[in-house]
Order: structure tokens, then sequence, then C-alpha cells
């Protein structure tokens, strides 16, 4: 069949972080006869995933790949413990944008080795910088990418999730911990403090006492089992375990109605920003909105006729 090749703006913006030159000039071909019978945003679409499939292959310091309907992304920067440097932050953002984008992914996994989750950012990148160094480029803004992630995500930690470590699985839905995991906001030791979350979110977490020691003595680092006790992990594995529990609870909830996850994590992130009024109504109208879709009429159709739903995602 005729060949139709498409380059779409949308797949360069997708790769405009942590690729070579050579991406932005990728081009991705299609059989005329599929193209045909596809809409065009689902040609668009098409292309942009295929391109996101053609280029993880490329990365430096992670390893992202599709297992099932789980996008599964390892940090992978070992002799510096996966220390979050600029570039590790731009791939891994790139990575679960391309998730994001990808129909078939209902879940996102992170993780990084046994050792270490994550051993904090970078200081040797960061130590020479400026306070104009830091504003101009609006350091760690870049990282919204993942606490904005619609999917929901889930931080498989065994080791080290000190500094920008924690604070990087805090930004994810779930965290589970192995039974070697260190949680810790050392930074008060090097002169500055949390800017990646850490005196936001873990007070959240755990409350203001543990956050306040752990923030203000440096030297604190929580066992998973105290981390399971104060509520910042849902649960804690064996460390042989860690990944594998994790991609269970991501392939379940990748198997619900997707609409439906999404907006159940609106929800539950939205009573961090919302008085228990507010939050009830937001909570009250989006149930009210999933009658709307399609997968609702459908999970609750197969469950008066006691067979497995057959979700459509709409």
């Amino acid at each position: 069949s005729t060949s139709l090749t498409i380059l779409t703006h949308t797949s360069i913006a997708s790769f405009r972080t942590g690729f070579d030159s050579s991406m932005f000039r990728s081009l991705v071909t299609f059989s005329a006869a599929a193209v045909a019978k596809a809409s065009t945003s689902q040609v668009a679409n098409r292309v942009v995933l295929r391109a996101f499939a053609s280029a993880a292959a490329s990365y430096n310091t992670i390893t992202a790949e599709k297992k099932g309907r789980v996008g599964f992304v390892q940090l992978n920067r070992p002799k510096a413990l996966n220390a979050l440097n600029t570039e590790l932050c731009n791939e891994l953002v790139d990575a679960v944008k391309g998730f994001e984008q990808d129909e078939d992914v209902g879940a996102i996994v992170i993780t990084g080795s046994e050792r270490a989750f994550a051993a904090g950012a970078d200081i040797k990148e960061m130590a020479p910088l400026s306070y104009m160094d830091v504003y101009k480029k609006d350091m760690f803004r870049a990282w919204d990418g993942v606490a904005s992630a619609r999917k929901p995500i889930i931080a498989a930690v065994n080791g080290f999730a000190l500094g920008g470590g924690c604070e990087l699985a805090m930004m994810c839905d779930i965290i589970v911990a192995g039974e070697n995991a260190k949680f810790g906001q050392p930074e008060i030791t090097i002169g500055t403090i949390p800017g990646m979350g850490g005196t936001q979110r873990l007070v959240r977490a755990v409350g203001k006492s543990k956050a306040m020691e752990m923030v203000l003595c440096g030297d604190v680092k929580i066992s998973a089992d105290e981390a399971l006790a104060a509520g910042l992990v849902s649960r804690v594995v064996p460390v042989e375990t860690t990944v594998d529990t994790a991609m269970k609870m991501a392939e379940k909830i990748a198997g619900w109605s997707q609409p439906a996850v999404m907006m159940c994590k609106a929800c539950v992130n939205s009573a961090y920003e919302m008085g228990l009024k507010e939050g009830l109504e937001n909570e009250r109208r989006t149930f009210f909105s999933t009658f709307a879709t399609k997968d609702q009429k459908e999970g609750m159709g197969a469950f008066a006729e006691k067979r497995a739903p057959e979700w459509k995602h709409e």
C-alpha cells in the first residue's frame, strides 16, 4: 500500500527535552489504508506514541518501557545512587508524558535500584549555581510534570530516598517501600532547605512534628516501618518483592475504567487544597459526572447482570 509520512507539531514538542537533534527530524510512517480508517486525532496519537516508543531507547539516565497496561520507569544512575540531575528530570518527565498520552497505559510505576531509589538531588550540579541562575531557569519547576500527571503513579522504593528522592516519592500517589527503605530530608546539613516539596508534602503525610524533626535535624532517616506507621507509605514488603508488588498494584488499577481512576485521583488530591465542605461538594459533582460516562453504565450493568465489565475507557 501507498505509504504516508506524517510529522506533527505535537511529536516535536513531546521530545523537546532529553533527546538529540536527530529525534526532532524523526518521521513516522503509516500505511495510507490504515490512515484512511482512522480519525485525525487517532492518527496524531499514533504518531506521538510510535515516536515515543522509538525514542525511549535514547534515554541516558532512566529506562522506560510499557508492560501490559503499566508504564514502567527505572532510574538508572547507579554510580551516583540515582542522584537527580537535570537530564534525569527531563527524561523522567518526558517518559511520564509519553505514558500519559498512551491510551493503553492505565498506571505508571517508578523505581530505582535495591540500594537507592534516589539518594537526593545532584549536589555537584547545583553547587556552583547563583541565585539568578536558579531563579531564571525556575529550578525544579519541571518536576511538576510528575506531580501533575493524571494517571496514578506508584513509587517502588528500596534503599535510600533522601532529599529530592524522598520528594520524588511523595510526588507519586502511592509509595510501596522495601524493608531496607530509608526516607529523609537532609538539605539543612548542606546549608539549604528542601526545594521540591519536602516542607509541604511531608507535613501532609507525617504531620508537623515528625516533618519538623526530619527537616530541621537533617540526619534523621526514618525506616520503612516508621514511614508506614507515620502514613508516608502504603505498605512495606521484602526488598526482592518491592517492584513486583508495585506492578501488581498498578496492573489492578489499570484494569479499572481509566476515566473513573483519574477522577478518583483528582478528588483525593483536591482534599489537600480544599476545606471539607468544598471537598465534599467537589466529590459529589464529580460523582454525578460519572453518570455521563459509558463506563458507569457498563460497570453497573455488569454488576446487575453478574458478569465482568468490559470497559470502554469513555
